[in-house]
């Protein structure tokens, strides 16, 4: 009974978070969309590096990243790069939403009213992969492959205002390639990952 109560649960958070997607293929992208969620929402964990942009307007950051996320228990973030920060680590636990930093910490100040910093923009990307209201998806063109988009923001909100979440997707392997968090219409946040990988439950 408790298996069925919780895959109906996945099954109804997946319908109530996908409102529609467009463009060519838009069927395709919708299908793709669900699944990837799907295979988030079930997985135990991910790795990847990361490069990540942070702008603040007059000033631009770019840090390396090394993530190993966990859905239950801690989720560590390593500074790769700058060099001077190389090695610092982030530690975020379950359910929580402070981040406890090991060695010398990191300042460079809030991207919006809410706090979001270069290293917390980590979780909160993954939590528009798992939960985030798609407003939009569809398939593009990238380079020399094809790639799904999902866009997220609040249900109640219009195009360009308030936090939005911009996420690129492998349609093949599922894997997260590209997450961008924008604040009233201007990127403030640019995630580039590399060797994604989702870790199946209780692999983590």
């Amino acid at each position: 009974m408790g298996r069925c109560v919780g895959v109906w649960i996945l099954t109804i958070t997946l319908c109530l978070t996908l409102t529609c997607c467009g463009g060519e293929g838009g069927s395709q992208a919708e299908q793709l969309a669900l699944d990837i969620r799907g295979d988030y929402l079930a997985a135990a964990g991910c790795t990847a590096a990361m490069e990540v942009t942070a702008d603040y307007g007059q000033r631009v950051y770019v840090y390396g990243i090394d993530l190993a996320w966990q859905r239950e228990g801690e989720s560590v973030l390593t500074l790769t790069a700058p060099e001077e920060v190389a090695g610092v680590t982030a530690r975020l636990e379950a359910g929580s939403t402070a981040l406890e930093y090991d060695g010398v910490r990191v300042e460079t100040g809030a991207l919006d009213d809410a706090g979001l910093s270069p290293v917390g923009a980590v979780p909160v990307l993954l939590d528009y992969v798992q939960s985030g209201y798609i407003a939009s998806c569809g398939m593009e063109q990238e380079t020399n492959r094809e790639v799904l988009r999902v866009d997220c923001r609040d249900p109640e909100g219009q195009p360009g205002t308030g936090r939005e979440c911009a996420l690129w997707f492998d349609p093949d392997t599922h894997a997260l390639l590209r997450g961008e968090l924008s604040q009233d219409g201007y990127t403030v946040i640019r995630c580039v990952f590399s060797d994604f990988q989702l870790l199946p439950g209780g692999e983590a």
